[in-house]
This record gives structure tokens, C-alpha cells and sequence, in this order.
């Protein structure tokens, strides 16, 4: 059955938060994802069921831009973490998805000890 295929494969932008979400959760250093509005100055934790409201996924032509809203563990070197999972996500979204990734920013909402 090799041969050419036609059609388009249309990937909604939920898909791509929720593969995000799982791939960030994954990451050494992240103890979940947060919400992106802080409530009374407090990072809001998410359940492993709402993980896509943790990131905000922008289409624009071809490619994507992604925004992760995340909570990291206590002691764990912030810079090396945010670029450990930038990578991760863009990694796990171009070779799975097949989706080019323009930018993947991440949003420290705050710093938690892992239970």
C-alpha cells in the first residue's frame, strides 16, 4: 500500500496541549502544570485531566508557538529545567505530531517540594 496518499491530516490545537501537558509532566523538575492566572498571587495546580488549560498553543500557517504554564520542584535549577522541557515539547511534538514548532515558551508559576 505505499504510494502517495492524498488528503490533509488537520491536528486540533487541544491535541497538541494535551501532548504537550503529558511530555511536561514526564520532565525531571516539574511538578505539574499550573494555571496561567494566578489566583491571590498562588499557582494553581492541575489534575493530570486538565492538563491542556496548563498550555496555550498558537497556530500560525504551518507552524506552532507554545506557551507552558508550569509548577517546578523545589531546589531544582530553574533555567536548566525550563530549557530541559522547551526541548522536550518541541522534540516530542515535531516527531510525533509532525507539527513545526516556531517557539516554546515557559512560565515558572511557581515552586513547590514534590510530595
Amino acid at each position: 500500500m505505499a504510494g502517495e496518499v492524498r488528503g490533509n491530516i488537520e491536528i486540533h490545537d487541544d491535541v497538541l496541549a494535551e501532548m504537550a501537558g503529558f511530555a511536561a509532566l514526564e520532565c525531571y523538575g516539574i511538578v505539574g502544570m499550573a494555571s496561567p492566572s494566578l489566583r491571590d498571587g498562588v499557582a494553581q495546580l492541575l489534575s493530570r485531566e486538565k492538563l491542556r488549560k496548563g498550555v496555550a498553543v498558537r497556530s500560525q500557517g504551518d507552524s506552532v508557538k507554545i506557551d507552558l504554564y508550569v509548577v517546578i520542584e523545589h531546589g531544582a535549577n530553574l533555567t536548566q529545567v525550563s530549557h530541559n522541557l522547551a526541548d522536550r515539547v518541541r522534540y516530542d511534538l515535531q516527531t510525533i505530531a509532525g507539527v513545526a514548532v516556531d517557539d516554546v515558551d515557559v512560565h515558572v508559576q511557581g515552586v513547590r517540594v514534590r510530595k
